[in-house]
């Protein structure tokens, strides 16, 4: 058997794209819809009203954070879809400056000038691969994935309700506005923390800082809007 042919597709790309999307929806679902609730807990006396609103920022969070995705990932292709044919017709139209071009990119990166000549020889007898190696390592573009507009949109959605429930979901249990808050706020910055952590983790930085950072960043929102709105029922508004 063949280990080349049978060789596991590898999906760094993806699973990046994904990883970001998700830290996307997440981040601005916890805490947006927090402060909005955290905002209307200070001006209302039903629990019901705090639901209804958050539940409606929700959907319209939710919508607008996909769309932004897709409009996002379409950017990235078509940017992609100009560029290549712009090597293509420059390929075709001034080749000995491309093949100059290439000749110098294989001398950047550590090929003697004979070597980097019959590189360059070799790679140019195959267009499509001279293209590539053009948009690769001239203008530093990889090829998107052309689903990945669909898939940024439906994860970047996804992540925004999920994030967007959990601080919500007090107000379900609890009797006033103020009892959910409080709840809502316990709950959201654990979940702020957690996500915070395993997020620098991931990115490599420091993780209690970055807790720490993302946790004060939703309690911030939250006090804003809770005492604007306090503020505002104050002066009758």
């Amino acid at each position: 058997m063949n280990p080349i042919a049978t060789a596991p597709a590898e999906n760094h790309l993806t699973s990046s794209a994904m990883l970001q999307d998700i830290v996307i929806g997440l981040s601005d679902g916890l805490t947006v819809p927090f402060a909005l609730a955290a905002g209307l807990s200070g001006a209302v006396q039903s629990s019901g009203l705090v639901i209804t609103a958050g539940l409606a920022e929700i959907v319209a969070g939710s919508i607008a954070m996909g769309l932004g995705g897709y409009l996002a990932g379409r950017t990235e292709v078509d940017h992609y879809a100009a560029e290549l044919t712009r090597e293509h017709e420059e390929v075709r139209t001034v080749p000995d400056t491309e093949r100059q071009e290439v000749q110098e990119l294989f001398v950047e990166m550590g090929l003697s000038e004979t070597t980097a000549t019959q590189a360059t020889s070799e790679l140019v007898k195959d267009p499509e691969q001279w293209v590539r190696f053009m948009m690769k390592y001239e203008l530093g573009l990889e090829e998107p994935d052309p689903k990945q507009a669909f898939k940024s949109a439906f994860t970047i959605a996804g992540a925004y309700a999920v994030g967007g429930l959990i601080p919500l979901s007090a107000y379900f249990l609890t009797a006033t506005p103020h009892e959910g808050l409080l709840w809502s706020g316990v709950i959201t910055l654990l979940c702020l923390l957690v996500f915070g952590y395993f997020k620098s983790r991931m990115t490599g930085q420091a993780p209690v800082a970055g807790a720490l950072k993302m946790a004060a960043t939703g309690a911030a929102a939250a006090a804003a809007a809770f005492y604007v709105a306090r503020l505002v029922q104050g002066h009758g508004v």
